[in-house]
């Protein structure tokens, strides 16, 4: 007898492909209903199930990153399809044998819904929030920062929908004892970046002789600006082998004036200018991670990845959609001295690289940050272990017809 299929529901590109990761570890079928976009994760999955409509956002599902991309998001329809989503997820779980959110308080809300209206076990994966965008934060940073008060902190409402959950899981050690503090019996059990870091998906053929810079655009439209700005960057460091991980197709590449791009093939270009070529690889992040002795990125997950390896990560603040000035403010408070911010220029960029790859000492003190501060991997057994043992167990008994 085929087992009763557990929902997913999540809410962005990196919060897909955790849940994705996590649903190929179990042995039933899976429901995904992703809140922001395609998700393409879930999709790759033999056999998973899409349940409700799919939500484009301009803002790529970061409405609250500017003005302009709540604007953009709400003619965009953001309202009334995010409403019809709730109904689609409570509708799609009517089946299921439990729910599992991967996201913010806003993917709880709607997991939480469905839960409560069919009875369902409730599983929440929190891999956004963490204590430490509190270090050094203050009542100035936090009024800076207003847009992203529920992301720098679980706000009164997130944290009782959590109490209320049957399992919560977040994403390092000091997040686990903020919630534990504050009544949530949270878990700790591993780093979910660092989890869903793919293996090296090919040998890259580099020398020895030169430190090799990962280049790292991220997937968000961030990269039509930051692209150009890495390249020159690492032009003006021979000393390097600069790669590129790609995540999107050849026809999206922005290159800066004068450049050229050559494909290679389906996985490999070359781009070259002002005396210098850089490899771009497509499908072979976990290879370009791995190879990496030092990185400029502009990515969410991906600079967590290289920081999480013990690769100090320099990064630049782009006009959106995902990394802003305070996107790049809260992730250097997340990654510590395993993060350095600078300008968006070329020189800049290639003169804090230069200065990490020459000072020993800053260097292994920045690869130390990122690796205390992430964690190891491991969680996404021991979260999927827990989901079997709720979906066996039966639906729960309903605390309150209230959330």
């Amino acid at each position: 007898m085929t087992p009763a299929p557990v929902l997913f529901i999540s809410n962005g590109t990196a919060e897909d492909l955790i849940g994705a990761r996590l649903a190929g570890l179990l042995k039933r079928p899976v429901l995904s209903s992703p809140l922001v976009g395609e998700g393409q994760a879930y999709a790759e999955l033999n056999g998973a199930r899409r349940v409700g409509r799919v939500l484009r956002l301009p803002s790529g599902g970061f409405p609250f990153g500017s003005l302009d991309n709540l604007w953009a998001d709400l003619r965009a329809g953001l309202i009334g399809e995010s409403l019809g989503q709730w109904t689609d997820a409570v509708r799609g779980a009517s089946d299921a044998a439990a729910i599992i959110v991967v996201g913010d308080a806003y993917a709880l809300m709607v997991g939480t819904v469905a839960a409560r209206k069919n009875r369902l076990p409730l599983v929440h994966v929190q891999p956004l929030l963490s204590a430490q965008y509190l270090d050094g934060l203050g009542v100035r940073g936090t009024l800076q920062e207003l847009n992203a008060l529920g992301a720098n902190r679980p706000l009164p409402y997130e944290l009782r929908l959590a109490r209320r959950a049957d399992a919560v899981f977040v994403r390092d050690a000091a997040t686990q004892r903020y919630y534990q503090q504050r009544g949530v019996p949270a878990r700790f059990a591993g780093s979910f970046a660092m989890d869903v870091l793919p293996p090296p998906e090919r040998e890259l053929h580099l020398s020895a002789a030169r430190p090799v810079l990962a280049l790292l655009p991220g997937s968000r439209g961030d990269h039509r600006e930051s692209l150009p700005v890495m390249l020159r960057a690492a032009a003006l460091l021979p000393e390097v082998t600069p790669l590129v991980a790609w995540p999107h197709t050849w026809n999206a590449v922005t290159l800066p004036d004068g450049w050229t791009l050559q494909v290679q093939s389906e996985t490999e270009a070359r781009a070259t200018g002002e005396a210098a070529e850089v490899v771009l690889w497509r499908q072979a992040f976990g290879a370009v991670a791995r190879a990496a002795d030092i990185a400029i990125g502009t990515s969410g997950t991906a600079n967590e990845q290289l920081a999480g390896l013990g690769v100090p990560v320099v990064a630049f603040a782009t006009g959106g959609p995902q990394y802003t000035v305070g996107f790049a403010r809260r992730q250097g408070r997340l990654l510590g001295a395993a993060l350095r911010v600078v300008e968006a220029d070329p020189a800049a960029l290639a003169a804090e690289v230069r200065t990490l790859l020459s000072q020993g000492t800053r260097r292994a003190g920045a690869a130390l940050a990122g690796l205390t501060r992430v964690g190891p991997a491991g969680a996404l057994p021991v979260i999927a272990a827990e989901i079997e043992a709720l979906a066996q167990s039966g639906r729960p008994q309903v605390h309150s017809p209230h959330i």
